[in-house]
C-alpha cells in the first residue's frame, strides 16, 4: 500500500463528495423515475410515480416536495409534478446512468436480480468512473466478437470451477 494513499469508509467518501444540491439515492430514483414518466406528456402525478417506485403516495408527496426545493422539479399540492430543464438533464442523465450499468452487468453475465445489482451501483459510482464504463459498453457493443470470446471465456472458468471445486477460475 502507497504511502499517499488516503482510505476512507464509503460514508466518507460520500461525505468528501458532497456538494451544495447533494441528492440522496431515493431523491435520484425519484428523478429518473419521473423522467421516464413524464416522456410522453412532459409531467407525472403522484399516483403515477406510486405505482412506478411501487410505494405508497405520501411517501412520494413527501419526497416530490423535497425535490420542488431543488433547481430540478416544480410541484403544486395536488398537481402535476414537472421537471425543470436541469431536472430533464439530470433526469436524462440518470436513467443513461442507469441503463448503462444494466448493459453493463448483463455483458459480464449478470442476469440473476439484475435490476436490483443495478441499484445498489448506480447510487455508488462517480461520474468519472461511470464515463469509463459508458465508454467499454460503447466499446463491447461494437466488438460482438469479444463479448462472445468473453462468453466462450465465462462458460470455461465456469466448468472448471465445477470440475475442481477452484472458486478463483483457471488461471489461478
Amino acid at each position: 500500500m502507497s504511502k499517499e494513499e488516503v482510505f476512507y469508509t464509503v460514508r466518507g467518501y460520500e461525505l468528501l463528495g458532497k456538494e451544495g444540491n447533494h441528492l440522496t439515492s431515493s431523491m435520484e430514483d425519484y428523478l429518473e423515475m419521473a423522467y421516464r414518466l413524464s416522456q410522453e406528456k412532459g409531467y407525472t402525478r403522484v399516483g403515477d410515480l406510486a405505482n412506478a417506485l411501487n410505494v405508497q403516495p405520501p411517501s412520494v408527496t413527501s419526497m416530490v416536495q423535497k425535490l420542488a426545493e431543488t433547481p430540478y422539479l416544480k410541484y403544486e399540492k395536488y398537481g402535476r409534478i414537472e421537471l425543470t430543464e436541469e431536472g430533464y438533464q439530470l433526469g436524462a442523465y440518470l436513467l443513461k446512468r442507469h441503463e448503462t450499468i444494466q448493459d453493463f452487468l448483463y455483458l459480464i453475465g449478470v442476469e440473476e436480480g439484475l435490476l436490483e445489482e443495478t441499484e445498489k451501483i448506480e447510487h455508488n459510482v462517480s461520474q468519472s468512473t461511470m464515463e469509463q464504463i459508458m465508454l467499454l459498453v460503447d466499446f463491447f457493443r461494437s466488438h460482438p466478437e469479444w463479448i462472445e470470446a468473453y462468453n466462450v471465456y465465462r462458460q470455461k472458468w465456469a466448468a472448471y470451477k465445477a470440475w475442481s471445486g477452484n472458486k478463483r477460475g483457471p488461471d489461478k
